[in-house]
């Protein structure tokens, strides 16, 4: 046996339909396909996922609870409690923060300064982000607050 003598077997391989062909070969006129709407005319018929104008599912899913937010801002946080061992009129920022040592974790994005604790140094604050009672504590100590 040689590889150009491999053949199917016989009854394995069955002829295609013949759709469209004239009434006789059981397939004509509408071809199977029922009577005119969109499924039935030439060409695709709709893109996978579409509903016929209903809001998709692959777009109601996300709007539910339990979804992550697709591209969420992450921030290296810290409360104002941690920024009050700073002497005064100190300026602020992420990297000063890790060269104190206040930051030791693994920086995941820009600072954001929580409102947790008491603060009685003004400070010259800088940071991507504030919370409102962070924002308020500090200008309360006679600092300011820039958002970068």
């Amino acid at each position: 046996m040689r590889l150009n003598d491999v053949r199917p077997q016989k009854g394995s391989k069955k002829r295609g339909r013949r759709i469209g062909r004239g009434i006789a070969a059981g397939q004509g006129a509408s071809a199977g396909k029922g009577m005119r709407g969109q499924k039935a005319r030439s060409g695709s018929g709709t893109r996978p996922g579409f509903e016929g104008g209903q809001q998709p599912l692959y777009r109601r899913v996300p709007k539910l609870k339990g979804f992550p937010q697709v591209n969420r801002k992450e921030y290296t946080t810290i409360n104002v409690e941690k920024l009050a061992s700073l002497p005064a009129d100190t300026e602020v920022t992420l990297t000063s923060l890790k060269q104190a040592g206040i930051i030791t974790a693994k920086v995941q994005g820009p600072l954001k300064i929580l409102g947790n604790g008491e603060l009685g140094v003004p400070l010259k604050v800088q940071a991507a982000a504030f919370t409102g009672t962070a924002r308020s504590k500090i200008e309360a100590a006679g600092g300011s607050c820039e958002v970068l």
